[in-house]
């Protein structure tokens, strides 16, 4: 049983799949969303749509504030809002998995815990909150026998000014 723990521990460079060009080509949306996020994301891209806004506004008066005109920014901005909720949870989801794997190789590596917690995230709900609900009584034992701990370290005159 120890022999297995040890090497379940010991570091495991096979675990990442080598990425080849021809699989990379393959995940091009994945590419696109982290590049798009990322331009998205940047100053520039800030500075670009708040010109777009001001040429917007500044254009009212041309187009004498029509429902065309109207119409312009409302549209524009549905569009890229829409697609921006795709490309922000397409990412979001990519990072939490990155996350969730270094703290199942961390739960792996380190000594003492316990590999029955990776991955979690794929249990039910009802496992999850009993995990919790069992996880919430032991900090609760512990919190207890830390105050029996503390009161038995105080003297007798710090427990009667209390």
């Amino acid at each position: 049983m120890q022999n297995l723990q040890q090497q379940s521990r010991q570091a495991a460079p096979d675990l990442l799949p080598a990425v080849s060009q021809a699989a990379a080509k393959q995940h091009w949306f994945a590419t696109l969303a982290q590049k798009s996020a990322k331009a998205a994301g940047s100053s520039v891209a800030f500075l670009a749509i708040a010109a777009g806004t001001l040429a917007w506004l500044i254009s009212g008066p041309i187009f004498h504030f029509s429902d065309a005109w109207q119409l312009v920014i409302n549209t524009v901005t549905n569009i890229v809002s829409m697609l921006m909720v795709f490309l922000i949870q397409n990412t979001q989801n990519r990072e939490s998995t990155a996350v969730q794997l270094k703290l199942d190789e961390l739960l792996r590596a380190i000594r003492g815990a316990q590999n029955a917690f990776i991955n979690l995230e794929a249990l039910t709900e009802e496992d999850l909150e009993a995990i919790k609900e069992r996880y919430a009584e032991l900090a609760e034992k512990a919190r207890e026998r830390s105050r029996l701990t503390a009161a038995a370290a105080q003297s007798p005159e710090q427990r009667q000014n209390r």
